[in-house]
């Protein structure tokens, strides 16, 4: 048994020797990757303390040097030039680790559910055309694979690859669509990391503390159904699949999610908003922050996703923030998964060419209602981000409700006069609230001439009904 330790023990400091001999890197600095330009990037590693490792890229020409730490780990931090590219770089200490194929440009994480996740080979015929043209080398992307873990980790499972025709078969429809428009737009590199997975709640992409702290979040995250398919514990998959990549610098992140909170709509906004501020704080950055809304669909309880999106919208109180109406987009309203991702993907890039990089860019958000006033028995509604003005696609006023005192709501005849929207009904007198396709399945109809779909909303705080659909 003292021969059977003895040897153990040998073994142990063998293995560990072995283990931090070599230089090694976390998976997301590789061959073909992406850097964030004109910033100072990290790149970090592991291997023996004491040991010198030395950093030479060729975009300079200079080596910069570090010492390996007493916990095995080491960092460097590199300033990179405006984009461009191929580059090499070369790490050296004990053994030598040659990255090629490195470009410099635009690095955008893109997360969330099934919707995040979907791909051309989930079935998208419509993307047939764009994925036999889609040789743009100049596009590269890094897929997380999909694990969980008990705390933050340092690494995870995952390789850059070069956009082709066979890559950006598997990998996000909506995350290539949004990367090829900056990619024209900015005419530059574009780095995309999508760390998805379908039916997770935005609370196992949180981190624990921040849910578990918080008496209302965590007594929604304790209503969130158990699935054998997907996490829903709070911080799984940020420890997993985002907390390992916050040492890369990015410009900004998209973000497609909702439909497995809208059980817990009430208190979706501040989850959502309270882990867009720990991936802030995560990356030391303000990151700019777009997300999808979620688009119509038949839910087994009324409403429920009509309150989901209404939180949706208050979170555009964080600054950096920007929501895609999608409620024209809906092929079909008993899929989960509508199939026209690409206006998806670019309406996406739109609001960020327009909000981070500044670019005058044409219908770049959607109209959001702003206020109301009430004449008499007509409602006039104010909206922001209007563009030129407002149009309907169809009859005016579908989709358009008021109520007087009684709360019953009744359809409302809608007039568009430039900017703004009137209302009356008939059997409302005296009306005080109003409601605009605010329901499970509504499909809008009212747009900015430049193209973009009125938000869903209510001008109301009154309970609404979530029972079950009959």
């Amino acid at each position: 048994m003292t021969m059977m330790r003895s040897f153990l023990f040998s073994f142990f400091l063998v293995f560990q020797f072995q283990s931090f001999a070599t230089i090694r890197l976390p998976a997301v600095i590789g061959s073909n990757m992406v850097l964030q330009q004109k910033s100072t990037v990290k790149l970090w590693g592991w291997g023996s303390p004491g040991e010198k490792v030395n950093v030479a890229t060729t975009w300079h020409g200079l080596i910069d040097s570090t010492v390996v730490d007493g916990n095995g780990k080491w960092i460097v931090n590199l300033r990179t030039p405006a984009a461009g590219g191929p580059y090499g770089i070369t790490i050296n200490g004990s053994n030598t680790i040659e990255l090629k194929n490195v470009l410099i440009g635009e690095v955008w994480i893109c997360s969330g559910q099934s919707n995040m996740e979907f791909s051309y080979n989930w079935g998208a015929p419509a993307m047939k055309k764009d994925v036999a043209a889609a040789n743009i080398p100049a596009i590269r992307f890094f897929q997380v694979q999909k694990v969980t873990a008990l705390s933050p980790q340092e690494n995870l499972a995952g390789e850059w690859s070069v956009c082709d025709t066979n890559t950006v078969k598997w990998f996000s429809a909506v995350a290539f669509y949004f990367g090829k428009r900056l990619n024209d737009d900015l005419n530059v590199p574009i780095g995309l990391i999508n760390a998805s997975w379908g039916g997770t709640p935005a609370e196992t992409w949180t981190p624990s503390e921040i849910v578990n702290r918080d008496p209302a979040l965590a007594e929604a995250s304790r209503k969130l159904k158990t699935s054998a398919w997907w996490p829903i514990t709070p911080g799984y998959t940020y420890n997993a699949m985002i907390a390992p990549l916050t040492n890369f610098s990015i410009a900004g992140a998209i973000w497609y999610q909702g439909e497995s909170n809208t059980g817990t709509a009430s208190t979706y906004s501040k989850l959502f908003g309270s882990m867009i501020e720990s991936w802030r704080k995560a990356w030391a950055k303000e990151l700019p922050f777009y997300f999808v809304q979620l688009a119509p669909y038949t839910y087994g309880e009324k409403n429920i996703a009509a309150l989901l999106r209404e939180a949706q919208v208050k979170t555009l109180a964080l600054h950096q923030t920007g929501i895609v109406v999608t409620n024209d987009l809906a092929d079909d309203t008993t899929d989960i998964h509508p199939k026209n991702k690409k206006d998806v993907g670019v309406r996406l890039a739109k609001m960020a060419l327009a909000n981070t990089y500044s670019l005058p860019i044409s219908g770049a958000y959607s109209p959001l209602y702003n206020y109301m006033r009430v004449d008499g028995d007509m409602v006039t509604l104010f909206f922001k981000n209007v563009g030129t003005g407002l149009r309907a696609e169809g009859r005016t006023g579908e989709g358009f409700f008021i109520a007087g005192a009684d709360k019953q709501f009744y359809p409302a005849e809608a007039r568009i006069a430039g900017s703004t929207i009137t209302l009356v009904s008939k059997q409302v007198k005296q009306p005080i609230a109003v409601r605009y396709a605010f329901s499970n399945t509504a499909v809008g109809n009212i747009f900015s001439r430049e193209g973009m779909p009125l938000s869903p909303f209510r001008t109301d705080d009154w309970e609404v009904d979530t029972s079950s659909v009959k």
